[in-house]
């Protein structure tokens, strides 16, 4: 039988679902020495966050598959997989609902001033609680969502009850989409940050991409705006940022990503009353896991069966990646 390695341990009502496919051989040895135990033996990983290079693959000579759990695949170095004949796919329709949920979250949170008002009754026992509040709204205000793919589309369904404007840039969306959604399809993402109340990124991090939202960006927003971002911490630049909040410019932020991850913590974004940091748990619902541990766990038993995978990142790869996989059965 092949054998997987993960990560992290699997979620008990996920583990039948390897039956006859496949045997789970870790994390359980693992150790701070030896955090890589029983990898050297694996047939199969269920990849989460850490980095999959050459150096990493070679540890496993018997690799077939590797099922990255979740919809980024940045850390794994898709060149280094196909020419080792390893099959690498993903799960892009894994952290929807959750991390959309999320961001929502995050945008009433720093709309609502939470932290400052949890923090205020913590620290300072000032009377007038009442007075010194100042929330937003999310009736009426304009949401202006920087990509809409799987979770930015899913974010707007759910601001369509909220009563708030929706608009978009994504050059990969045509209008028919966007007006399926109900999102109002922009054409250049200046003219969507000037006019946004709450901007909020769901796009991917790549060398066009990185540090998007810097010093020009945030100046180009809508003052008093407020900034969320459930992606990658690397679309801000966590600087320019800082001094956009400092100077009231920004209103706040709500990250579930920072760069780098998780944020250190003399990060001064983390000590901030408007701004709330979450160290990248936006999918990490119950139900958003095991959605996600069974799609990466449906695409290691299609893989190992020699069915093509829908999501499949490297399909160069796939004859001999047959090959390999019927040669090891």
């Amino acid at each position: 039988m092949f054998k997987v390695w993960s990560e992290r341990a699997i979620l008990p009502d996920c583990v039948p679902l390897l039956d006859g496919v496949a045997e789970p051989i870790g994390p359980g040895s693992a150790t701070p020495d030896n955090p890589l135990a029983c990898l050297p033996s694996a047939h199969c990983v269920l990849a989460g966050g850490m980095l999959y290079d050459a150096r990493t693959m070679d540890t496993a000579p018997h690799l077939l598959v590797i099922s990255r759990m979740g919809i980024g695949f940045e850390n794994i170095d898709l060149g280094a997989a196909t020419e080792r004949g390893i099959a690498v796919t993903y799960t892009p329709d894994g952290p929807t609902i959750a991390t959309a949920e999320h961001a929502v979250a995050l945008m009433f949170a720093i709309a609502k001033d939470l932290k400052k008002a949890s923090d205020g009754l913590i620290n300072n026992r000032r009377p007038d609680y009442y007075g010194r509040h100042s929330a937003v709204e999310i009736c009426g205000a304009q949401v202006g969502l920087v990509g809409l793919g799987r979770i930015g589309s899913r974010v707007a369904s759910v601001l369509a009850a909220t009563g708030t404007g929706v608009a978009a840039y994504d050059p990969y969306i045509d209008e028919q989409k966007a007006a399926e959604l109900g999102v109002e399809r922009v054409a250049d993402l200046p003219s969507l940050l000037g006019r946004s109340d709450i901007v909020s990124l769901h796009l991917p991090l790549n060398d066009s991409t990185h540090h998007l939202i810097g010093p020009a960006a945030l100046a180009q927003m809508k003052p008093g705006s407020i900034l969320v971002n459930v992606s990658r911490g690397g679309l801000v630049d966590e600087a320019a940022l800082l001094a956009a909040l400092e100077s009231g410019h920004v209103r706040g932020a709500g990250l579930d990503v920072t760069d780098p991850e998780p944020a250190e913590a003399d990060n001064p974004l983390l000590h901030r009353t408007d701004v709330i940091v979450t160290p990248h748990v936006g999918s990490a619902s119950y139900t958003g896991k095991r959605r996600i541990l069974s799609h990466a766990i449906e695409n290691l038993r299609l893989t190992l069966r020699q069915e093509r995978p829908e999501h499949l990142l490297n399909p160069d790869v796939w004859e001999r990646a047959c090959a390999r996989i019927a040669s090891a059965s």
